[in-house]
């Protein structure tokens, strides 16, 4: 019997928060292939996040957060701290919503990242690669514009924006015997966790974490959250800590988190290319990544993995992989 788990995100908030960005976001697809169900041993049904919106599913996280706003707040604008994804996403739903976007951004963020938070509109504050600096840049920015945070992933609006995926997943394909997705900050595997409890008759979410970057299972096993600590993998979306929001639904809710190293990674990234024929980044390939690692764990089954976005710094990334 699954024991009954109390959220503090309702299936209500879930299905307000699908209906109010509806119109502002993709339905994106769900893709197939036959070789990799082979390879795999089992039937994989890939949401593709992807094609969403500044490609990457954090645009349904962003949308649902600022669409709420008050007119005063969006007068002010809106403010946060990114690396990439986050960043283009919040500087788009500001753009949508006719208020500016702050954004606070790592000296070492992805170029083609930076590049695209420019396009639309994204006013760049750049700082040293560490949380504090970006805070701290954050801070600087409220007490100057009165702008309102919004948080990468610490957010109940935006988890359950990012819960809309997985919703739309289960809609789709109603028959999954799990989900899976990548972790970083926790805003996706929270949603999806929502999604899977409301609308998917409680199905297991697994997580898929690269062995540099392994706070959210550290935290998993130890019971409170580990901080994310020098590092160091190819999954360039997958570097912060958990939010404190994220972590009490993903203790809840998450079957397991599985590791998966760059080299794995990179071979599950590439057979993405060559089967699906479409383009992921590093972050994305990681839920194929721990299917294939763990074959026997998941044979036979029907597996949704949500592939999470498709910003590719090419230059940076064939730089990388040649020294791998």
């Amino acid at each position: 019997m699954v024991p009954t788990i109390n959220y503090s995100i309702s299936k209500s908030d879930i299905e307000k928060a699908h209906s109010r960005i509806r119109a502002h976001i993709h339905r994106t697809p769900i893709f197939t292939s036959k070789a990799i169900n082979l390879i795999a041993g089992c039937e994989l049904f890939f949401k593709c996040e992807n094609f969403q919106k500044v490609g990457a599913f954090k645009m349904r996280g962003a949308c649902n957060a600022i669409i709420q706003l008050s007119k005063e707040q969006k007068k002010n604008g809106v403010v946060t701290h990114s690396s990439g994804n986050h960043a283009q996403a919040v500087a788009k739903a500001a753009a949508q919503q006719a208020c500016k976007a702050y954004i606070v951004m790592p000296r070492n963020a992805p170029k083609v990242k930076v590049k695209a938070v420019k396009a639309y509109g994204g006013i760049i504050t750049f700082c040293d690669p560490t949380l504090e600096a970006r805070e701290e840049g954050v801070a600087k920015i409220i007490e100057e514009k009165s702008a309102s945070f919004i948080h990468p992933f610490d957010n109940d609006h935006v988890i359950s924006g990012q819960a809309t995926a997985a919703k739309e997943l289960l809609e789709d394909q109603a028959d999954l015997a799990a989900i899976i997705c990548p972790v970083g900050g926790g805003g996706l595997l929270a949603g999806s966790i929502l999604s899977a409890h409301y609308f998917g008759n409680k199905i297991p979410v697994y997580a898929g974490e690269p062995v540099g970057a392994d706070d959210a299972f550290q935290s998993l096993q130890k019971g409170v959250i580990v901080p994310s600590k020098n590092p160091k993998t190819i999954a360039d979306g997958l570097l912060t800590s958990l939010g404190y929001r994220n972590f009490e639904i993903i203790k809840k809710g998450t079957r397991a988190i599985f590791l998966a190293s760059d080299k794995e990674i990179i071979a599950a990234m590439q057979l993405i290319w060559e089967r699906l024929k479409i383009i992921v980044e590093p972050s994305c390939a990681v839920p194929l990544a721990v299917v294939l690692k763990n074959k026997a764990h998941f044979k036979n089954l029907k597996l949704g993995l949500i592939l999470s976005g498709g910003n590719v710094d090419l230059d940076s990334f064939f730089k990388t992989i040649s020294s791998t």
